[in-house]
């Protein structure tokens, strides 16, 4: 039998989502907890509607529930890799302003002894190199719009981001940080970046297996 799987849906697309859950598995029950909306139906079907946001009050309905979740958000962006790193600013659907950059981080080598080190110790400062420049964009274009900011979300290798935020200079940035995980991303470029503005967006909902077996995302 599968497992909970998760499936992203765009907030807009949430009310159809939801009844064509009600038509493929009967009467539906929802209750609003601390972070997540579940959705049983009679046929023992299950979709927890996940919160990542500042979580709705626990006794909010489920419309008021759904209603939070397609809240337009100003919303801070943040993506960083050792090789490339991204900042912009995102007002509901539409990135409103970006900057893109492109640090150079030697690979890894395979020769041995000294050599090795050599690289190693180059590859290092080149990775702090990176850090720093990532830290300073920050600082630039995302510090001074913090107190317009409903939130801030992060992208790209999770080390490299911790590393960027463990600046002290940084911390209402941090202090803004919706409950998204460190998002997986290629390599921050223009479109990365605009593909990301969906994915922030995007609510996750685990389905259970008797949801599977008839619902799919649309």
């Amino acid at each position: 039998m599968p497992s909970d799987r998760r499936v992203l849906v765009a907030p807009e697309r949430l009310g159809g989502w939801l009844d064509r859950f009600r038509q493929s598995h009967g009467r539906t029950e929802f209750t609003v907890s601390s972070g997540s909306m579940l959705a049983r139906a009679e046929d023992g079907a299950k979709a927890t509607l996940v919160d990542q946001w500042e979580h709705a009050p626990e006794d909010a309905s489920p419309g008021a529930f759904l209603r939070h979740l397609a809240r337009e958000r100003r919303v801070g962006l943040l993506l960083g890799r050792k090789g490339a790193h991204a900042v912009g600013i995102a007002r509901g659907s539409e990135l409103e302003a970006s900057k893109v950059d492109r640090t150079y981080v030697q690979g890894r080598t395979k020769a041995g002894g000294w050599s090795q080190q050599r690289y190693a110790r180059r590859r290092g400062n080149q990775t702090a190199h990176a850090v720093e420049e990532t830290i300073e964009r920050a600082i630039e274009r995302l510090l001074p719009e913090a107190p317009t900011l409903d939130a801030v979300v992060c992208g790209g290798d999770a080390s490299f981001i911790a590393a960027v935020l463990a600046d002290r200079r940084l911390a209402p940035l941090v202090a803004l940080r919706s409950r998204h995980p460190v998002l997986p991303v290629p390599d921050p470029r223009q479109e990365v970046l605009r593909e990301f503005v969906a994915t922030v967006r995007a609510v996750p909902i685990d389905l259970n297996a008797r949801a599977q077996s008839r619902v799919k995302a649309p």
